[in-house]
């Protein structure tokens, strides 16, 4: 039994105290800092500031792409506690787990501060793309991999996401679970953030009643999105023509090269109103040239409604033809006297372009008009049209043309 006076002399009884309370604060998992003692074909055995050494493995360094030969003797590395003991009463410790512990907080950072991270794809399974995250392996799901077509099947899904491997990609953390070494990634949100990033910036840009260019980049039943280069404007489907337009897929497609008109700016609510239209000659002031009261035209029924039927005519305008001047008696419904894409000779009744209104009548239509109709045309056979109301009376039967003709002529 060592007594104060067989002790060595220079003894640092603090130091002794400092590196008892260490090595008993050590807990499976901990992360700690120490220095390279020796090296060999094995391994290396890392000081760890207690009175025992750790032994970090082969392998484990092999996992990084590295060899022990790859450090030298009194390097200090950051090293990851496995066990508290091997057959030689040494730690365990690891390299690569003491990096990917730091690859950890880097990633709760990133989720923490919601940015967004650069990175490459390494490899893609049915599933979704595998991400490095430095010695952590993530994972993007197929639902958050941004311009994915759908109704895909598994072996087209796979083929698709294995063109990006090795590709870059801008990502943002969504998930991170150390436990269950969860790290998930979202290439949408990463996007979404770009684009509404972009957005606030051409915000800051844009004026009402700038011209900019731009490419069609979606069709919904309301009209159509521009990128505008990196953000979306919205052209709705009553600003894409003056004429009516169904869908906007009869006027535009998706990658078309697009000149709009900047409508309307809402900071707000962070939205970019564009026309199409506005840019284009407005129809009605050009229908008083075109035309005048008791011309003889012709015009394609575009829709019913309950009161009548309208007719698209050029340039690009729709006239109505009212209920009343279906025939005597008036149909109850214009379905009763035509239908939706039929050819009709009419006659202009009223025209008011300050108001966009031009009325078109069929039952002012005489047999001495379809006679010299028929004379200025006679390549466009005429015939009556069916469904005509008052079949008795002595209103005439409106005409209907075989062939699409010009759609106004004296």
């Amino acid at each position: 039994m060592h007594n104060l006076s067989t002790l060595p002399s220079d003894i640092d009884f603090e130091a002794l105290l400092e590196e008892s309370f260490s090595q008993s604060s050590f807990e499976r998992g901990d992360t700690v800092t120490g220095t390279v003692l020796s090296i060999s074909h094995r391994g290396l055995i890392v000081g760890v500031g207690s009175m025992r050494d750790g032994f970090v493995d082969r392998g484990d360094i092999e996992r990084l792409g590295q060899e022990p030969t790859d450090y030298a003797v009194g390097q200090e590395v950051d090293v990851n506690i496995l066990r508290m003991e091997d057959e030689d009463g040494n730690l365990v410790l690891s390299i690569s787990q003491a990096r990917q512990s730091e690859d950890w907080k880097n990633a709760e950072e990133l989720l923490e501060k919601q940015e967004n991270w650069q990175g490459f794809v390494a490899d893609a399974n049915r599933g979704g793309l595998i991400i490095l995250f430095g010695n952590v392996r993530g994972f993007v799901p197929a639902s958050h991999v941004s311009d994915l077509p759908r109704g895909l099947n598994e072996d087209e899904r796979r083929a698709y996401l294995s063109r990006l491997v090795g590709q870059p990609i801008t990502l943002k953390v969504i998930e991170v679970n150390r436990k269950r070494r969860r790290l998930v990634f979202s290439q949408r949100e990463a996007q979404r953030d770009r684009r509404d990033a972009r957005k606030e910036t051409l915000l800051g840009e844009l004026k009402e009643g700038e011209i900019r260019t731009g490419v069609v980049s979606g069709l919904r039943d309301f009209g159509a999105f521009v990128d505008l280069g990196g953000a979306d404007g919205l052209i709705h489907i009553s600003e894409l023509a003056w004429h009516r337009v169904k869908h906007p897929k009869e006027v535009l497609n998706v990658g078309d090269q697009v000149t709009v008109y900047v409508l309307r700016l809402d900071d707000e609510g962070k939205r970019i109103g564009l026309s199409l239209k506005r840019l284009q000659p407005n129809p009605w002031s050009l229908v008083e040239e075109m035309y005048h009261v008791g011309q003889l035209v012709s015009g394609t029924i575009s829709r019913l409604a309950d009161f009548g039927a309208f007719v698209s005519m050029e340039p690009g305008i729709e006239a109505l033809l009212h209920l009343s001047q279906m025939g005597s008696p008036a149909p109850t419904h214009p379905s009763q006297v035509v239908y939706e894409a039929q050819h009709l000779l009419m006659r202009v009744i009223s025209i008011e372009p300050e108001k966009q209104r031009l009325g078109l009548s069929l039952r002012d239509i005489s047999d001495e008009d379809r006679r010299a109709w028929q004379e200025q045309h006679p390549a466009k056979q005429l015939s009556p049209m069916m469904g005509q109301p008052n079949a008795g009376n002595a209103a005439p039967a409106a005409v209907e043309l075989t062939e699409q003709e010009a759609p106004a002529e004296a």
